[in-house]
């Protein structure tokens, strides 16, 4: 009995695993799609977010069927509870795929993103995407340091968000309203798409030592 317990649990893990790579996977996607006016990646993008907000369903039925059956208490309850809150963020990092990818369809056939900054939301959505699957990392080795860095790796994409603005602000911009407004989404779309990551990361951190990461003594190797 305690063997297939344990079992569910892991199966909870492993399905968070997955929904962080599958979201990291649909931004690296959204972002060719955005970047090169391709509209047949944009439609498969939007279309596969349904199959993120289905595993988070799984999940969540899966780990209330645990909390019912089995009433865990300490770190299995940890676990359930935190498993909960990362799903609704990996299901949110989904939307926001999608939502960069609905940004490349509505301006297909041209580029929602003027050429000259092609270079800095492509730094953009790489990162995004590379803190995503960081954050899969976490959750499946429990890295609290790991965990710990990505706050700072976070840095990086609000100097990249910054940056974005700047062209918006400083008279360099010679492009239309519309456009500006494109490019400001689009930019907050991937600014929340990292702290979603980084967000999970933190729950990870909550659910192994039990506090909060800003409670955490600076400890050696973790701060």
């Amino acid at each position: 009995m305690r063997a297939a317990y344990h079992e569910e649990l892991a199966a909870i893990t492993t399905g968070l695993e997955q929904m962080a790579r599958f979201a990291a996977s649909a931004m690296g996607r959204a972002t060719t799609a955005l970047l090169e006016a391709d509209v047949e990646l944009a439609e498969n993008v939007i279309a596969a977010d349904d199959k993120l907000d289905q595993l988070q369903r799984d999940l969540e039925e899966r780990a209330i069927a645990v909390l019912a059956r089995q009433q865990p208490v300490a770190t299995d309850l940890r676990t359930v509870v935190t498993a909960l809150r990362i799903s609704a963020d990996l299901e949110r990092s989904g939307d926001l795929a999608q939502h960069v990818a609905k940004q490349a369809r509505r301006r297909y056939p041209d580029s929602a993103v003027p050429i000259e900054l092609h270079v800095t939301v492509l730094e953009m959505g790489q990162l995004a995407q590379r803190l995503m699957a960081k954050a899969a990392d976490v959750i499946a080795t429990r890295d609290i340091e790991t965990a710990l860095q990505m706050e700072q790796d976070d840095d990086a994409m609000d100097d990249l968000h910054r940056a974005l603005f700047r062209w918006l602000l400083d008279g360099r911009w010679q492009h239309s309203v519309e456009a500006a407004v494109d490019v400001a989404l689009v930019g907050r779309f991937y600014e929340r798409f990292a702290d979603h990551a980084v967000s999970v990361a933190k729950r990870v951190v909550y659910l192994v030592t039990g506090e909060h990461t800003e409670r955490l003594p600076p400890q050696a190797g973790l701060r």
